[in-house]
């Protein structure tokens, strides 16, 4: 019967329990205060002993490729060197840290950021092949500006090859494991998706990139632990034909395990940058922010134009509903097929979801690991409770995310949720006891 604090190895790093802070939107950017921001950030959730900390998708070129305002870029040596400070804080609380390498390719800001295009009118979107119709019809409408340079052979290599120098920057820092965001629109899901990938090279087979990665990785970085999201995109919308399976996206999991991946993190998701990575509420609070309205205008061209995309999240979220661990049965599938660790996420707020998944019980186990991620938006030492057998406070309103379009960081808006974190504060209910810690 495996439990959350239980130890795991992935890769040879070993980890002090199961439980992991999942990837997300720091929004610190390269600035002077980037390093000191991704510490506040990240720290207090190896401080309250949280075995695994995904710092989210930092950027692996010196321009382009960022899906949202105030990613980090991680292509600059020096800039990453200084990032010891964050590595050396985990550290000290006996956690781990994991960076999370990333592209956005045709989810870019260029995109469907209207203000960042009037500030880079020459900018291109890197696209693994012509962009599909689906999106060409939304350029012609103008919904979105589609300008791509589509990768040749040599270009793909290059990039992959760039992944691999990045890896070995974060390792010099003292990052423990690297971590691929190959779901939710990045590039790297592109290459991996039949609705994108229409290549006539060797890289239409998109686990060729992944391979070319690993390869990087290795070159750059050595044994380094590395662990990628598998994605498959069985809730693309009705009609998108083509699409990754999840039966296809089982036997790419198998694939990459034999590859040498040490680590798959299976994630149900669309073809679109939708509500499916975020499921659960309709954000009513974050919309209607006054403070965020000229922000969302600047972001989607015109009022008018953000009310159609507050619209349309509004019709996703009746499609989404959050329904805890929601790719559990997907994991429990991969599980079955590798021999590495199967990372799970998507919904958890219970410690009782988490043990239930684990295997604690009479079920099937559905992974190694469990994690969460908006939680430590609304709760950055939440893992103190977890560990403690307690359950996080966050329902799945989503009003920290929209937000972020507009270049505000994740943080929890919700009066009620908010106001129960400072009663726990006061209580002591952060404090790590001694029982938590063995």
């Amino acid at each position: 019967m495996t439990k959350l604090a239980d130890p795991l190895d992935i890769g040879g790093c070993r980890l002090p329990n199961r439980l992991y802070r999942a990837p997300v939107l720091e929004c610190a950017g390269n600035g002077a205060d980037a390093v000191e921001a991704l510490i506040d950030e990240l720290e207090p959730t190896a401080e309250s002993g949280v075995g695994l900390v995904f710092q989210g998708a930092s950027i692996v070129t010196s321009d382009g490729g960022c899906a949202a305002p105030n990613m980090t870029r991680v292509h600059d040596p020096a800039f990453v060197a200084g990032l010891e400070r964050l590595t050396d804080a985990v550290h000290a609380h006996e956690g781990k840290i994991f960076l999370q390498l990333a592209h956005g390719g045709l989810r870019s800001m260029a995109t469907w950021h209207a203000e960042y295009r009037e500030r880079n009118p020459d900018e291109r979107q890197l696209a693994v092949s012509r962009p599909p119709w689906q999106l060409r019809a939304l350029d012609r409408a103008g919904l979105i500006s589609l300008h791509p340079r589509v990768l040749s052979t040599d270009e793909v290599y290059d990039l992959a090859e760039q992944f691999g120098r990045c890896a070995g920057y974060a390792v010099d820092a003292g990052y423990d494991g690297i971590h691929l965001s190959a779901a939710n629109m990045s590039l790297i899901q592109q290459f991996l998706s039949p609705f994108y990938n229409r290549r006539d090279d060797e890289f239409a087979d998109g686990v060729r990139f992944l391979e070319a990665i690993h390869d990087a990785v290795r070159e750059h970085a050595g044994d380094v632990p590395l662990v990628t999201k598998v994605p498959a995109e069985t809730v693309a919308p009705s009609f998108v034909r083509r699409h990754i399976s999840e039966a296809a996206a089982v036997d790419m999991a198998r694939r990459l395990a034999a590859i040498g991946y040490d680590a798959v993190v299976p994630v149900e998701v669309s073809t679109f940058w939708d509500m499916s990575i975020v499921r659960g509420a309709y954000p009513e609070r974050a919309w209607a922010a006054e403070a965020l309205r000229d922000g969302y205008a600047a972001a989607f061209g015109g009022r008018w134009r953000a009310r159609a995309v507050a619209l349309l999240n509004r019709l996703q979220a009746r499609r989404f509903d959050r329904e805890p661990g929601w790719n559990a049965d997907f994991c429990r599938r991969v599980r079955e097929r590798v021999s590495v660790p199967v990372l799970l996420e998507g919904g958890l707020r219970t410690r009782a979801d988490c043990d239930r998944y684990l295997g604690a019980g009479d079920g099937e186990p559905a992974a190694d690991m469990v994690g969460m991620a908006r939680p430590f938006y609304a709760e950055p030492r939440l893992g103190a409770r977890l560990l403690a057998g307690e359950d996080a406070l966050c329902d799945s309103c989503n009003n920290c995310t929209v937000p972020q379009v507009t270049g505000e960081p994740g943080r929890c808006r919700t009066p009620s949720v908010v106001r129960e974190r400072g009663r726990l504060e006061e209580n002591g209910a952060y404090e790590r006891t001694r029982s938590d810690r063995e």
